[in-house]
């Protein structure tokens, strides 16, 4: 009897299993492709878009580069005074193999001219920071603060940063300080603005907590206020440095001493055309890593908004 029974009972089985083979053949031949051939071709695709980008940023800066480098070789076709691109590495070659010699107070290496700028830089934005941020705390948590010294920022911030360096020759009797100055009154306005704006843009909901949970001053301004007005504080220290470093370079052409600009003005009088052209890549690549170690810490400290 059991045995009568078992071919009954295959017989749903196979039938099962030959209408599923029928129905995976037939998605086969309509698809035109297997299941799992899908998941292939978006691995491809994404190792494609990978590769794309890697060369954009690869390859599109260089192409700016070889650009660039050709313009320059063609202005020197028809002005035998300006030094060829070749010329000017092999010159460059020369200044920094030996960038730190000091044979005289006003004969120093490229280097000791680089550092000292970033010297003066390094004093003049520390002390903007050291008022300016507190000070644009206070700007932008109490409204009598902001009233009061918003029209003065909003009088004095245009005003070239070179307009103050008479002031500063004036007050201190020295260029060293002088162009400290500068860099000071320059630095300070973007750290005062921007700080000011990252407190008042804080949240309502956050200040409405820390009124119904009655925290201090110092655990609204420490727990609350600086970590929401963080990114901005960040972004007003990156434009600072910024204006520091260009603005530092004119001074120094005016006051003198050591120092980049200095030095590039002194090259300027010997007619010394490739060390111009040396110093205003250092400039620029100095300013650069400066602005990328800034920014690399922005992005260290801001953190995107979870949407509901």
């Amino acid at each position: 009897m059991n045995a009568m029974l078992k071919p009954d009972s295959a017989g749903p089985v196979a039938a099962a299993v030959s209408a599923g083979a029928v129905m995976e053949g037939a998605a086969t031949a309509a698809t035109g492709r297997r299941p799992r051939r899908p998941l292939a071709a978006n691995s491809t695709a994404r190792v494609r878009q990978q590769v794309s980008a890697t060369v954009m940023k690869i390859v599109a800066p260089l192409v700016g580069a070889a650009l660039l480098v050709a313009v320059w070789q063609l202005i020197t076709v028809n002005n035998a005074t300006f030094p060829t691109p070749a010329a000017t590495l092999a010159e460059a070659v020369k200044l920094f193999s030996d960038p730190f010699y000091r044979n005289s107070p006003n004969d120093q290496g490229i280097g000791w001219n680089l550092l000292a700028s970033l010297q003066r830089v390094g004093i003049g934005f520390g002390l903007a920071a050291l008022i300016g941020i507190p000070l644009g705390f206070m700007i932008g948590r109490v409204q009598f603060i902001n009233n009061m010294f918003g029209p003065i920022i909003s009088l004095l911030k245009p005003v070239s940063p070179l307009a103050w360096l008479p002031i500063g020759l004036l007050v201190f009797q020295s260029a060293n300080p002088a162009a400290i100055w500068s860099i000071f009154i320059c630095s300070i306005w973007p750290m005062i603005i921007n700080t000011a704006v990252g407190v008042q843009r804080v949240p309502q909901d956050y200040m409405n907590v820390a009124r119904v949970l009655n925290l201090s001053e110092w655990k609204v301004l420490t727990k609350i206020l600086l970590p929401s007005a963080l990114p901005y504080i960040l972004t007003g220290v990156r434009l600072s440095i910024g204006t520091a470093w260009l603005v530092i370079v004119a001074a120094e052409m005016l006051t003198g001493g050591v120092g980049i600009g200095f030095w590039l003005w002194d090259e300027w009088n010997n007619l010394n055309v490739p060390h111009i052209i040396i110093a205003i890549v250092s400039i620029g690549l100095v300013g650069l890593l400066l602005e990328q170690a800034l920014m690399a810490l922005a992005r260290a400290f801001t953190y995107e908004q979870v949407s509901n």
